[in-house]
């Protein structure tokens, strides 16, 4: 185990990075925060008071090099908000993740997405499969593990890369789950479906991604300079689980599901450029994508799973659909949103 117990976390204000970070916090880990207003978001995050928030901006190499001095573990979990300016703010995002871990020495994490591969690599999907993206973002996202790679091979960086499926919990932020298939701070009256019965889908537990990540970061002796793996999380292998799930836990087993209005996005798509980027995602919800977890479970032993029911029920209240769980989390609007998983 690591004996350097400092993080920094980049999208501590998002939903993989706030998750990450407060799993580190509750493991022993001193956390360190950075945002370009720290002083705003400290004090609006009283719960969150044992991170030390630092200001400053993850496009400013100087500024992460600075917050990352004597840190053993760098968390790269920023992206730009709604999904714009994708192409020019990631990768100088990640430069300066790289220029920081040169400088401390520190391992990257970061949290993959299945957007780097196309159909040619479905259904079963591991860490040698082939990364064909048929959409920009997901080049981009070929680009930024490309650069750690090579970062690692000439021995400036070390990496740790954990993919999982469709995101979904209390705290998750934008994905498919709030943005699809149900609808915050509502009761639940319907249940919109993005797939297609008898097609499988892959979801993740945002608390269990987070628990994943952690324990792999603490198992330094067991990972190499460029690690990957795959988590399993929870595979819906005809596409009705999820959609039961809800309706076990609302106590509505009749409660309709309708197909999800992709026509919508595509009229919307030309102004709405959130809607461009999920309709560019329709291809992962129309083939069956299944990720095998032998790795992880290699060095692991096991893989952090909460039962589905129970997710699905902590997601609901986190998300104020079930009557008596109080207001809805407001969903993170900042640069330092992170909005893997969507």
């Amino acid at each position: 185990m690591n004996q350097n117990r400092n993080a920094l976390v980049l999208g501590a204000t998002g939903g993989i990075g706030g998750e990450v970070a407060r799993r580190l916090k509750a493991r022993g880990w001193t956390v360190r925060a950075l945002h370009r207003d720290a002083a705003r978001v400290e004090a609006g995050n009283r719960k969150q008071n044992g991170f030390t928030w630092l200001q400053g901006d993850a496009l400013r190499a100087e500024d992460v090099v600075a917050a990352a001095r004597g840190v053993s573990l760098i968390v790269h979990a920023v992206n730009p908000p709604g999904y714009r300016n994708w192409g020019e703010l990631v990768l100088p995002m990640l430069d300066s993740t790289l220029a920081a871990a040169r400088a401390s020495g520190a391992r990257i994490l970061l949290p993959g997405t299945v957007y780097n591969y196309g159909p040619d690599a479905f259904p079963e999907v591991d860490e040698t499969s082939p990364q064909s993206p048929v959409t920009r973002k997901g080049a981009i996202r070929v680009e930024l593990e490309r650069r750690l790679r090579s970062a690692a091979e000439r021995g400036e960086a070390r990496v740790l890369i954990v993919r999982a499926g469709d995101f979904f919990g209390p705290h998750a932020g934008n994905n498919w789950f709030s943005q699809g298939l149900v609808k915050p701070g509502q009761p639940i009256t319907a249940i919109q479906n993005p797939g297609q019965r008898g097609i499988g889908h892959q979801w993740a537990y945002l608390p269990d991604v987070a628990e994943t990540m952690v324990q792999l970061a603490e198992r330094e002796e067991a990972l190499e300079a460029f690690s990957t793996f795959h988590m399993e999380g929870h595979w819906d292998a005809d596409g009705t689980r999820m959609i039961a799930a809800i309706r076990q836990a609302i106590g509505r087993p009749d409660l309709k599901a309708r197909a999800f209005p992709w026509w919508l996005l595509g009229l919307a798509s030309p102004f709405v450029p959130l809607f461009r980027e999920l309709k560019e995602m329709r291809y992962l919800w129309r083939a069956p994508v299944h990720m095998n977890n032998a790795r992880l479970l290699a060095v692991l032993g096991t893989e952090p799973h909460t039962p589905l029911d129970e997710a699905v029920r902590t997601t609901l209240v986190g998300l104020g659909c079930l009557a008596g769980s109080g207001s809805p989390r407001p969903t993170p609007r900042d640069a330092d949103t992170a909005l893997t998983g969507a």
